[in-house]
């Protein structure tokens, strides 16, 4: 059923490897239930940490091309394919809303894995309409906690805000070989994180940095730790707020999912 004239809760979803498309997991089967709690949204605006640009851009295709932007993987993933539509004039609405930021309405990117990994389990059919906006690595962190509350009136239209990257991903200190018991700063950082959401400290969140060595070693680089402000941008005051899923793969990859807003009734 199409959602359009209720307020839709917003979400960010910690995506982790893109192997998730093809696994069945504990993080997947949440994401799965997140979709059938949700119903089915008019359009989605995805925020993926792996459009990470020199500039604001939205997707504004009608056929996003699904891009399998990694290396590496087995060949099923990079054979998988999420042909979700998009829809332009979703494109042109983000535009107008973040006004006067430029927003170039783009035609190249289309659909990367930051987004259907996760959407290939929240709605598997790929029939949602589906724009990415891009992530401006130029910009501090309050611009993007910025854009997330200036878009805030989508959630009035049926439109579904979903986040992905991961609050805590250093690639550089991932542990391989088998599982692996989170290191003290990655689950120092991630409580954290919690605790600031649930209080509702987003200008803690915004100045992460601040939090020390923790920050510092769960967030050497910041794209997939954005997506994340804007979702808490989106959060209204009488919002509330729903972990979905947490846990910390590989010792130093991040799975924290929630979502602002009446999500068990969505």
């Amino acid at each position: 059923m199409t959602t359009k004239n209720k307020r839709l809760p917003a979400i960010f979803f910690g995506h982790g490897s893109p192997m998730n498309t093809l696994e069945t997991n504990r993080y997947t089967q949440a994401w799965h239930i997140a979709g059938q709690t949700l119903g089915r949204p008019w359009a989605i605006l995805a925020i993926s940490a792996h459009w990470y640009v020199h500039g604001v851009a939205v997707t504004a295709m009608e056929t996003p091309e699904t891009i399998h932007d990694f290396g590496g993987f087995p060949a099923a993933l990079h054979a998988f394919q999420y042909p979700a539509p998009g829809m332009p004039q979703l494109a042109r609405r983000v535009q107008s809303l973040l006004a006067p930021v430029e927003v170039q309405l783009d035609s190249q990117w289309g659909l990367d894995h930051g987004t259907w990994s996760v959407l290939a389990h929240v709605y598997p059919d790929a029939s949602v309409p589906i724009v990415q906006l891009s992530i401006d690595a130029t910009r501090p962190p309050s611009f993007h906690y910025d854009l997330g509350r200036r878009l805030a009136p989508l959630r009035d239209e049926g439109i579904l805000i979903v986040g992905s990257g991961n609050v805590v991903h250093n690639l550089r200190a991932v542990m391989r070989n088998g599982p692996a018991a989170p290191y003290p700063w990655a689950k120092a950082f991630n409580q954290q994180v919690r605790d600031h959401l649930q209080s509702r400290e987003h200008g803690t969140l915004v100045e992460y940095p601040a939090l020390g060595d923790p920050a510092r070693m769960s967030v050497p680089t910041p794209e997939h730790y954005l997506p994340m402000l804007y979702v808490a941008g989106l959060q209204k005051p009488d919002d509330a707020l729903t972990f979905i899923v947490d846990g910390i793969d590989l010792g130093s990859i991040g799975m924290l999912s929630f979502a602002v807003g009446d999500f068990a009734t969505a």
